[in-house]
């Protein structure tokens, strides 16, 4: 009998302790909940803007390679001994300004007898028709007489293009290079002298996509820079190739520009912009502002956050406070019943890129406040605060009164 006593009241001992552990487990659990389920999320401070209709310049933007609008790598076409090198590198030559000259001496010696031999011929041609007329000599010998003229002739002209070939000259105004031979150096024909470069006007050879051809025509005007936020040089369109190529689908163009100070060169990358005609009443966001996901482009809106429930019915009672002052039975002020404003994720249908900026075709509306900065600590819902005095990017507002570029 008193094992039996003994046994029940070691299981009841055990009953007990069990329940107190599941009830512990239960209080616990539920208690963790209410106290998560009363925590505030913390308020994230971003930088946003309110969108409004703005004016869109579209461009054509492209890397180019600028080429000197006349350029030539300047050689020899006669080879011969280097006498003398009449320039310096970075001289600004004219047209037909004497650069290098080969020794000549054996032609300038065979000239004296090319052109006696000229003079003799010349006179017997003379002698050959005086005897002619006198019926003293055939039209053989005349023209035997008129063909050795014309030999004469041949070599002296001969003669004389050796002699200009040994003498180097500009083709054209412009800026030489370093000198590549020296005094005294034994030059083949093709050796090249020095690189010839009319900075003065330059030209930029780019390609864009042949889906862009349409928009493009001659005489068009075209921006170009070193920077891509730069584009402080004018030029136009003078050429467009007629066929496409086939590997990449792009459509080679040519456009040519002033460069009087000489600050782009021959070989440099050069940025490009063809602008076209100027849209209005576009929406445009800067490009900070859209993220890229897998499922899409997306932006936060700002809004108001919407009243909770025991808000809506402190509202609703006539004749009591306002929800904000209201207290609970144990006398302490209640906290805000919400954030005033909170991030709203809203997908969009992003459209062109433009500098910094990019259009918006569809999701957001002109009014609406987009979050600019920020955007990785937030979730839809997310309470924010609104801080503008800094921007992430230049350019980060969009004006409605200003082209953008």
């Amino acid at each position: 009998m008193k094992r039996f006593i003994l046994a029940t009241i070691l299981l009841v001992v055990v009953v007990a302790i069990c329940g107190g552990l599941i009830w512990f487990n239960f209080f616990r659990d539920k208690m963790i909940e209410q106290f998560f389920a009363g925590m505030k999320a913390p308020v994230v401070t971003i930088s946003a803007i309110t969108v409004e209709p703005a004016q869109w310049t579209p461009g054509i933007e492209a890397v180019g390679t600028a080429a000197a609008a006349e350029g030539v790598d300047v050689a020899v076409q006669t080879g011969g001994i280097v006498e003398k090198i009449l320039f310096k590198a970075n001289d600004k030559v004219q047209q037909g300004q004497l650069l290098v000259q080969i020794d000549d001496a054996v032609e300038r010696a065979g000239l004296v007898s090319a052109n006696t031999a000229v003079a003799v011929s010349q006179d017997a041609l003379s002698r050959a028709q005086a005897l002619l007329q006198r019926n003293v000599s055939t039209v053989a010998s005349l023209q035997d007489a008129q063909n050795n003229l014309d030999k004469a002739k041949g070599a002296l002209t001969q003669l004389e293009a050796t002699l200009d070939e040994k003498a180097i000259k500009a083709p054209f105004a412009g800026t030489i290079g370093i000198p590549k031979i020296d005094v005294g150096q034994y030059v083949q024909p093709a050796t090249v002298v020095a690189t010839l470069q009319n900075l003065d006007r330059i030209k930029v050879n780019f390609s864009v996509p042949e889906q862009e051809l349409g928009s493009l025509k001659i005489g068009q005007p075209v921006r170009f820079g070193l920077k891509e936020d730069d584009l402080n040089f004018s030029g136009t369109i003078t050429g467009i190739d007629p066929k496409i190529d086939a590997a990449s689908r792009l459509v080679s163009v040519q456009a040519l520009l002033d460069n009087p100070d000489g600050t782009l060169r021959p070989g440099q990358f050069i940025r490009v912009r063809v602008d076209l005609p100027v849209e209005t009443d576009v929406i445009a966001l800067p490009q900070t502002a859209v993220t890229i996901s897998l499922y899409g482009a997306y932006v936060y809106a700002v809004q108001d956050a919407p009243a909770t429930a025991d808000a809506k019915a402190g509202e609703g009672k006539a004749g009591e406070s306002k929800a904000a002052e209201t207290k609970p039975a144990d006398g302490k002020p209640a906290d805000a019943a919400a954030p005033n404003l909170i991030a709203k994720q809203i997908f969009v249908k992003v459209g062109r890129r433009s500098g910094d900026v990019i259009e918006i075709l569809d999701g957001v509306k002109p009014g609406m406040r987009i979050v600019t900065s920020g955007q990785n600590k937030l979730s839809s819902g997310s309470p924010v605060a609104v801080d503008n005095s800094v921007q992430p990017v230049k350019g980060a507002t969009v004006n409605p009164e200003a082209s953008k570029s």
